[in-house]
């Protein structure tokens, strides 16, 4: 599928340093609107405790890793803090096509590759409060060693300064406007003039709407 092929699914990008609250605002976002798909990434890091291979992750070697990479199997692929991540292409594009809207939770790195072939995708970067907020949600995720987290947020100042390259940003100081605020903008997305027009192509072809007038 071309980067300029219309589908009647959006997909979205969800990047933000560690410890800014993003998964906890996806997985909130998901409960509320069940159209939308979270894409499940491949990794090379280990599986923290409660989480489940094909669940948070598909878990697997660098060696295997890096086999799928040759092969050309993920849409975007990036190593960070160590450990290797990639999006599968083929799955993602099959869904945009049924009309249904992917999200993924990514790195600032990965939401170039995923631009530069699919240009209408939509980047939301989600934004901490303060950096000592930042550093006391690491601390109480409890999932991190101390250098870990240290390491985190020296880091963290590198990736906030790709907030620019992205569409939309969300300050997460009080998680429930945070969370209307990511839904606004997936309303908003629906409501795009692509988008509407493959959902209701039947609609617009009745009404003599054309996307090329």
């Amino acid at each position: 599928m071309s980067a300029s092929t219309a589908t009647a699914g959006s997909l979205f990008m969800v990047a933000a340093p560690s410890g800014a609250g993003k998964s906890t605002l996806v997985n909130a976002l998901l409960a509320q609107e069940p159209a939308i798909k979270l894409s499940i990434s491949y990794t090379t890091r280990p599986p923290r405790p409660g989480e489940q291979d094909g669940r948070e992750y598909h878990f697997t070697t660098v060696e295997d890793f890096l086999a799928r990479k040759a092969q050309g199997e993920f849409l975007e692929s990036a190593e960070v803090h160590g450990n290797y991540y990639g999006t599968s292409r083929v799955l993602i594009e099959r869904q945009m096509q049924a009309g249904t809207d992917i999200l993924l939770e990514i790195d600032w790195q990965g939401t170039q590759q995923v631009k530069k072939q699919f240009p209408d995708a939509v980047r939301i970067f989600i934004l901490p409060p303060s950096i000592p907020a930042l550093e006391e949600r690491l601390k109480k995720r409890g999932q991190d060693e101390p250098h870990i987290i240290t390491r985190r947020i020296l880091a963290a100042g590198g990736e906030m300064a790709h907030a620019p390259e992205f569409e939309y940003v969300i300050i997460n100081q009080e998680f429930a406007i945070a969370l209307a605020e990511l839904n606004a903008v997936v309303k908003a997305t629906r409501c795009r003039f692509p988008q509407q027009a493959s959902r209701n192509a039947a609609l617009f072809a009745q009404l003599g709407i054309h996307a090329n007038p």
